[in-house]
């Protein structure tokens, strides 16, 4: 499920303008994705703390898959109502126990100590407390899966988990979503956030290109190479480059280094970068032309 799903794209802004902001996460998006993990969802509590479960599509996926994927627990709380009071259910395979909960906000009180309990996170949490949300499971140290717009990833408190390995992309798009009144929604710019293993984080980039200064351009103001597109990264380049957003999706810690990203140009970390221009350092720039956000790599081997 969806919670209050707000975000800077065009239209989940238009949506919330007409107050209609309330977004539901598909089954066949969480089925596509959640067949990745089944192994690491045996055995374990899983919690889904934006989510109704009367309605809910996680909640729906985990308890009818709850024996086929060998689950401890499932819990599953929601906000209910403006003054805070929500709703729970907890599963354990053979019992069913729902309930009101004093507050239902993944803040409150009452929702954290269900979170304590919980192994995995599995949700869509508000777009608009992405932050914040992302931030509470870093403090309880919990795994997680959770939906959240692209945009995210260079958020200045989500990239540099990002950059730790604390945090990565899992590996399906979320196409569509279902508003309350259950119309169809679809966004090309929503995805996954995991610190759930990956398979991609284990498997080498292949590199076909080589390095020429005609098609790889410098930036006006780093000194770093300009790749515009993941297949053309080459592979005898040794010095730092800049790619598209999109390299998260395909990112082996062990055969890169991410240095940090252009949109964050202005944090201090890419000083060492820097070369005098009179355009700043917000973006990279190539023949003073800006060009979209871009992540500083390097290649390990």
């Amino acid at each position: 499920m969806a919670k209050k799903s707000r975000s800077t794209n065009t239209s989940l802004n238009k949506a919330r303008t007409a107050r209609n902001d309330e977004f539901y996460t598909c089954l066949t998006d969480i089925e596509r994705e959640c067949k990745h993990y089944e192994e690491q969802f045996h055995g374990k509590t899983i919690l889904c703390n934006c989510d109704d479960p009367q309605v809910s599509n996680f909640f729906r996926f985990f308890f009818t898959s709850f024996h086929r994927l060998g689950l401890k627990r499932i819990i599953s709380v929601c906000r209910k109502s403006k003054g805070g009071q929500g709703m729970y259910c907890v599963y354990d395979g053979k019992e069913r126990t729902d309930g009101i909960i004093e507050d239902g906000d993944f803040r409150s009180p009452a929702s954290i100590e269900l979170l304590k309990q919980a192994d995995i996170v599995c949700t869509n949490p508000p777009f608009s407390l992405f932050r914040e949300y992302t931030a509470q499971l870093m403090t309880y140290r919990k795994e997680f899966l959770i939906i959240g717009n692209d945009n995210a990833i260079t958020y200045k408190e989500i990239f540099p988990l990002i950059k730790e390995n604390k945090l990565w992309r899992g590996y399906e798009r979320v196409k569509q979503f279902i508003t309350d009144k259950n119309e169809i929604k679809k966004f090309g710019n929503v995805g996954w956030y995991t610190n759930l293993d990956v398979s991609y984080r284990h498997e080498e980039m292949f590199l076909r290109k080589r390095y020429s200064p005609d098609k790889y351009p410098k930036y006006d103001n780093y000194d770093a190479i300009e790749v515009s597109k993941l297949a053309d990264i080459p592979c005898d380049w040794g010095g730092c480059m800049g790619v598209p957003i999109t390299f998260i999706e395909k990112y082996n810690p062990k055969q890169f280094e991410i240095i940090w990203t252009t949109d964050r140009g202005g944090d201090g970390m890419l000083d060492w970068l820097k070369k005098p221009y009179h355009l700043g350092y917000g973006s990279g720039y190539v023949n003073n032309v800006k060009l979209y956000k871009r992540i500083i790599i390097r290649r390990r081997i």
